[in-house]
């Protein structure tokens, strides 16, 4: 890894709305190996030159005066995360920064399975893991490839050989897998899942999916109530957007993320790396702060600090009516969530 070193960097990142920054996820490609209805457009997809990809090395680097600044978490998505040759290098490198005491990874899971037991040797124990259905036919409507069994496969050694947790992924889209929540709810009284109910985003880039009514959390709730009363698992809003419940007696947990209908903004302690360097503050906001050029111009530790620190100034203290409508446009697959 490149240093540039000139002193410590300690510091407590906070936006302008006093909100703690501890969190970074990094994609680390715009390319996936599936094409979701709610989040890929229809059509040809244009994709990122190489060049103009992070590499690890700058990835590394980022994340490592991240870390002097107060990131202690990092979650590496896509795109899909297992589709970039050698990402298991760019892993070993964030293990062992000082001061970065969670990284995990987010993946649609059909890679996984060859990769776990080299997973597990760096230290990775989180998973997220994104299976909107547990009906391999309509799988395969969803994602547009037959792979639900390749993925429960991976899920099912992920769970044998031990990580944990390993969260379940669940984007609710109505006339779609809204007669199946209930059943995937139930993965929960049966393994030690956390099985978190997402509200679909709305989406109205050219040719995509557009749902003017989608599921709120309040209707996911209603559909999945006979399986029992929900039990707060931990203080709600603790540990990022997902209120987090338990039904008595369950090995597992159910998650709700609700970004429609409820925002979490007030919670909201993230700072996103895009695969082509870009430092985002909010997921559905355009503004951007290019961190790629500096890197690659020979910036210093602490000219990169302040590129960091003044992106996540620009972090909004909510959303715009405007942007929630709006969405991510095209760029949602790219981004990582």
């Amino acid at each position: 890894m490149t240093r540039h070193a000139e002193g410590p960097l300690n510091g407590r990142l906070e936006d302008n709305h006093k909100r703690h920054i501890n969190y970074l996820r990094i994609s680390i490609t715009d390319r996936c190996n599936l094409r979701c209805l709610y989040c890929t457009p229809r059509g040809r997809i244009p994709k990122l030159p190489h060049s103009a990809i992070l590499r690890y090395e700058e990835i590394a680097r980022i994340a490592e005066i991240g870390a002097r600044l107060g990131i202690e978490k990092i979650r590496i998505t896509g795109g899909e995360p297992l589709a970039r040759k050698g990402f298991d290098d760019l892993l070993e490198k964030l293990v062992i920064i000082p001061g970065l005491r969670d990284i995990s990874l987010t993946t649609n899971g059909l890679l996984l399975e060859r990769h776990l037991d080299r997973l597990r040797d760096i230290g990775i124990q989180r998973l997220n893991i994104s299976l909107d259905t547990l009906d391999p036919e309509k799988y395969a409507r969803i994602t547009g490839y037959n792979g639900f069994h390749q993925v429960w496969s991976a899920v099912s050694a992920a769970l044998q050989k031990g990580f944990s947790p390993i969260k379940i992924n669940v984007v609710a889209l109505k006339g779609i897998n809204d007669d199946e929540l209930k059943a995937l709810a139930a993965l929960s009284l049966d393994y030690p899942f956390h099985v978190r109910f997402i509200e679909q985003m709305p989406y109205f880039a050219p040719g995509g999916p557009e749902n003017a009514t989608p599921l709120s959390e309040a209707d996911i709730r209603s559909i999945i109530a006979p399986l029992g009363n929900l039990i707060p698992a931990g203080e709600i809003h603790s540990r990022g957007p997902a209120d987090r419940y338990r039904i008595q007696g369950a090995p597992g947990e159910i998650g709700f993320i609700s970004p429609v209908s409820h925002h979490f903004c007030k919670w909201c302690n993230r700072l996103r790396l895009t695969a082509d360097g870009l430092l985002r503050s909010c997921l559905l906001s355009e503004i951007v702060t290019d961190i790629k050029t500096p890197l690659r111009e020979n910036a210093t530790d602490a000219e990169l600090a302040r590129v960091i620190i003044a992106a996540v100034g620009k972090k909004p203290l909510k959303m715009t009516d405007a942007e929630h409508k709006a969405g991510c446009g095209s760029r949602m697959f790219a981004i990582g969530g």
